[in-house]
């Protein structure tokens, strides 16, 4: 995985659904956080059992989640990572490209502090979170 810097632009963020109805100031404080990085297939970009270092935004591209005997995927405008840095637990699960990715890392620190700035992104974040485990729950049935 490479990272390219803090050179993301704002109207970048607005396509990406947990950011695209966010007030100006809040998206600058995102661009401002965000490093762009890219990585090949087969690379994992979380580790299980690892603390939390950040929040990790897909622009393009397919990650698996491994979590014990479910693989799930998620791709461009979603988003990997946030569980452990809303709890404070260890990583739960494998997050590893399927095919080449480009996306955005926020570290645990900027995303707290954003989070705190910013209630309506916590709550876009929860939504997504809620809906995620709804449909977890749902399929085991």
């Amino acid at each position: 995985m490479s990272a390219n810097g803090p050179v993301v632009h704002i109207d970048r963020l607005k396509d990406i659904p947990i950011f695209a109805e966010l007030e100006e100031s809040a998206l600058e404080s995102i661009a401002t956080a965000a490093n762009e990085f890219e990585c090949d297939p087969g690379h994992v970009i979380i580790q299980p059992n690892t603390a939390g270092s950040g929040l990790f935004v897909i622009e393009d591209g397919t990650v698996t989640i491994e979590t014990g005997h479910t693989v799930l995927e998620r791709g461009a405008g979603e988003f990997v990572g946030e569980l452990s840095l809303l709890s404070d637990r260890a990583r739960s699960a494998r997050v590893r490209a399927k095919t080449a990715v480009k996306g955005l890392a926020i570290s645990r620190f900027d995303f707290k502090r954003i989070l705190e700035s910013e209630p309506s992104l916590a709550l876009k974040i929860l939504e997504v979170v809620a809906t995620r485990l709804a449909d977890s729950i749902h399929q085991d049935h």
